[in-house]
């Protein structure tokens, strides 16, 4: 009996050891992927750890794949954009020609015939030019080779100069003087050369399609009605020939030349519609960066230097404020923040004029209203007064 007792302690003694080491094992096995873990991260965020890191710049990390997608993508089908502009504009004047211009000859007064063949005329020819000026003038590049340029700082990518408003195009690959997007519509950069041949076939385009949207808009209804009367008629033409012989069949009510009018009216107000609305508001947006004396890509960088500027408490947040002194409850001198301000903006007004290139009134017509090749003002590699702008205005905070 007792060494029955003996022997079954000795076994649960046993068991208890086993199962302690085992308890201690798999603690020990807990503990190290514990520490592992641990040690993981703490590398990871050591190798990715930044000061200035933040929502936009993660933001901008997850996005850097459809960049490079869209980059290489907009490199190669650059071409089919430009000839698709070219296409659909083709088609456009082509109806005006063949299917609205008789038409409005035949039904108009001489004195709107003669507004609707010069105004019609004169638009088309501006768009003309500045589309094809636009695709074929260079942005301007800074130069490769070391010069005496002060003030600015060294390309990432090219290793060259980069004056300032300068930027790296990552589509053509070369840095792009005052540079303000990449256009596939132009197969070409918007720079310091083209910005005004870009804008302004974007405001004349727009003129154009609002106003054959404007003058088409009776023809587009009439259009619209007789096409549905078409279909109607043709469903029951068809249902009349079921109940017929071949012979018996009854010719269609209207001609291919009346279906082909028709729709080409529909096609020709809907497209003009649709631009005139996209490319609208594209023209109003880069309206108010010329306003305010911008480019695009100065537009975020403003934007992010004057919140940074404002966390900082150097900058005000009301924009119509300037610097002077206040008074607080027990008339203690109090400096009133500075305004954050563009340092390349010389106000609404001449913004536009250096923009335009408008040196004396008579430029408005001679290089607005009309067809000009006239060169910007400066080289964009330095920003001088512009002859155009009387006084010097001094940013109190410039970047």
């Amino acid at each position: 009996m007792r060494s029955r007792q003996r022997m079954f302690a000795a076994v649960m003694r046993l068991l208890l050891k086993c199962l302690r080491l085992g308890r201690r094992r798999r603690f020990k096995l807990v503990r190290h992927v514990e520490q592992l873990w641990h040690y993981g991260h703490l590398c990871l965020r050591s190798l990715l750890y930044n000061s200035f890191t933040n929502g936009d710049v993660v933001l901008d990390s997850l996005f850097e794949p459809v960049y490079w997608l869209v980059d290489h993508v907009t490199r190669w089908f650059g071409v089919v954009f430009v000839a698709l502009v070219i296409g659909l504009t083709s088609s456009i004047v082509a109806i005006v020609y063949i299917c609205l211009l008789p038409l409005i000859l035949q039904t108009y007064t001489p004195a709107w015939i003669c507004w609707h063949l010069a105004y019609g005329h004169w638009n088309l020819i501006m768009i003309v030019f500045h589309y094809y000026m636009a695709i074929t003038t260079s942005p301007g590049h800074p130069p490769q080779a070391k010069n005496d340029l002060t003030g600015v700082s060294i390309c990432r990518k090219c290793i060259a100069p980069k004056p300032a408003r300068t930027h790296h195009c990552s589509i053509c690959n070369r840095c792009v003087l005052k540079m303000d997007h990449h256009c596939p519509w132009l197969n070409n950069c918007v720079g310091h050369y083209n910005h005004r041949y870009f804008f302004s076939f974007c405001l004349f385009m727009t003129m154009g399609c609002i106003y054959c949207s404007i003058s088409g808009w009776e023809m587009f209804r009439d259009a619209y009605a007789a096409i549905e009367r078409m279909k109607l008629l043709e469903k029951e033409r068809l249902q009349v020939a079921a109940n017929q012989t071949y012979y018996q069949t009854p010719p269609p009510t209207f001609s291919f030349r009346q279906r082909a009018f028709h729709k080409s009216v529909v096609y020709l107000w809907v497209l003009c519609s649709s631009v005139a609305l996209a490319l609208g508001a594209l023209t109003l947006w880069h309206a108010a960066l010329i306003t305010r004396g911008e480019t695009s890509i100065e537009r975020h960088i403003n934007r992010k230097e004057r919140q940074r500027l404002q966390k900082k408490g150097k900058v005000s947040i009301a924009h119509g404020m300037g610097a002077g002194w206040g008074r607080a409850r027990h008339d203690a001198p109090l400096p009133v923040l500075q305004v954050f301000k563009n340092p390349y903006s010389y106000g609404s007004w001449d913004n536009w004029k250096v923009f335009l290139g408008v040196d004396v009134p008579r430029h408005w017509l001679t290089r607005v209203l009309l067809p000009s090749p006239h060169l910007p003002h400066g080289t964009g590699l330095s920003w001088d007064l512009p002859p155009c702008v009387m006084e010097q205005r001094t940013p109190l905070l410039a970047i």
